[in-house]
């Protein structure tokens, strides 16, 4: 009993077509492929009052205190936000030898304090003679 087997092809993958895909694909890789250039970036710790020798001073400073959300109090009066020059301007002519001293928050964005530079400047008052003090957050 001789029973009929079908001859079986086995599926042939052509393989130089699929080399040639690759071949394409890897060209195109590296031709669209844009390298970043290494840059050199300096990180900067600045110095807090604990790593460097200050000076004690005795004078009485009237305070602009800036808080995280970026909240201005001068003197414990709240400044509205924009009118900073203005109150600054106000202060300079009701006290007119009054020295101030800025309290900012250690969270508070570096534009914010700019912008509070900026108005010092506006009012006349030299930056220079105006001391900053960072509120660090209390250790627990």
């Amino acid at each position: 009993m001789n029973l009929y087997r079908s001859s079986r092809t086995r599926a042939q993958i052509q393989v130089v077509p699929m080399i040639d895909i690759l071949l394409i694909l890897l060209i195109f890789f590296v031709v669209s492929t844009t390298f970043k250039k290494p840059r050199e970036i300096l990180s900067i710790d600045l110095p807090t009052v604990h790593e460097i020798p200050s000076d004690t001073t005795t004078e009485q400073r009237s305070v602009i205190a800036v808080d995280a959300l970026g909240n201005i109090t001068l003197d414990s009066l709240a400044v509205p936000e924009g009118l900073l020059e203005s109150y600054l301007a106000a202060f300079q002519k009701q006290n007119p030898g009054r020295k101030l001293e800025l309290e900012a928050d250690r969270k508070l964005p570096l534009e914010r304090l700019l912008s509070v530079w900026e108005a010092l400047t506006k009012a006349g008052i030299p930056i220079k003679e105006v001391p900053a003090r960072i509120k660090l957050p209390e250790k627990s």
